[in-house]
């Protein structure tokens, strides 16, 4: 099982490359930040743009791979965002994943204008991420599309990883499953939406959805005829309860996750109150237990 954290961008860079750099140190296996403008109930709060914050994070480490959690159309070309992605592939040799997902709503999903319906909203990522798959495997790229054009684009020399930056997908949604089972290395989901009140009845309820849109993400894999093994990446905290609440709770979740055959799982870095408080402690706590949980073998999945 590989174990990766998310690290807001909202701190100043000699605050934020501390973090970056423990994160390192601890062992992680990847770590990420938004790709957002602004973001929920943090609308009014520092937030830094990502792919500077991604460039320096990749200057200053050397192990750990770093992404995009997650990169949306809401606000990125596919043009420019290869060109981003190219030079964070290089920057970082070899150790980018693109986290990428469709766009939903929010506090920054209409600063370009007014959104996409949910129909066009998927056909918009679709388009997204097979024009950036073919940009970044091709050194000029000349597309019309409904949404997106490249005309004589150029990615010269290529990404460092080969044929390009392994794609990790969001997808809970049947054409977005079937994107993902098609385009993605990974398959990244934050769970079903649950209601209630953030206990124990809810958080039971969030696992029994998420083996049921694991089954959905099978059949996906079947019905576009895909072979082998995919990357299967499970936001925990996507789930009621916050994970790093305590040791107990992220380990039972980190178990729960390899039963349903999920190769890896992410949390959050603790902000001092709010979305993810929690107490700096127990980060402290999982940095010593990872060894342990990094050899959990996930459950296989049928073969498609």
């Amino acid at each position: 099982m590989r174990i990766g954290i998310v690290l807001l961008p909202q701190d100043r860079w000699p605050e934020a490359r501390r973090r970056w750099l423990r994160a390192e140190e601890y062992g992680f296996d990847h770590a990420w930040t938004y790709d957002h403008l602004s973001w929920r109930s943090l609308v009014d709060e520092p937030w830094f743009a990502t792919v500077p914050l991604l460039a320096a994070a990749a200057a200053v480490t050397e192990r750990i791979r770093l992404g995009t959690w997650v990169a949306s159309p809401n606000f990125r070309h596919p043009v420019p965002f290869a060109k981003d992605l190219m030079g964070l592939d290089d920057i970082s040799g070899g150790r980018l994943i693109a986290g990428i997902g469709a766009g939903g709503t929010g506090f920054d999903a209409e600063v370009l204008g007014p959104g996409p319906s949910p129909a066009v909203r998927a056909d918009r990522y679709a388009e997204f991420v097979d024009l950036l798959d073919r940009l970044l495997t091709s050194p000029v790229t000349d597309v019309s599309g409904e949404h997106w054009s490249a005309h004589g684009a150029r990615m010269i020399p290529g990404c460092v990883q080969r044929p390009r930056v392994p794609f990790a997908l969001a997808a809970n949604g049947p054409r977005a499953l079937r994107l993902a089972a098609r385009k993605g290395d990974g398959w990244v989901t934050y769970g079903p939406s649950v209601d209630g009140d953030g206990g124990a009845a809810a958080q039971e309820e969030w696992w029994q959805g998420l083996e049921r849109l694991s089954c959905r993400f099978d059949d996906a894999l079947t019905e576009v005829g895909r072979t082998g093994a995919v990357d299967r990446y499970l936001n925990l905290d996507g789930a009621p309860l916050y994970s790093l609440g305590s040791l107990a709770l992220l380990h039972e979740g980190i178990e729960r996750a390899a039963a349903l055959g999920f190769t890896d799982v992410v949390v959050h870095w603790p902000r001092a109150d709010g979305i993810y408080g929690g107490d700096p402690g127990v980060l402290e706590e999982v940095a010593a237990s990872l060894p342990a949980w990094q050899a959990i073998v996930p459950q296989e999945r049928p073969a498609a």
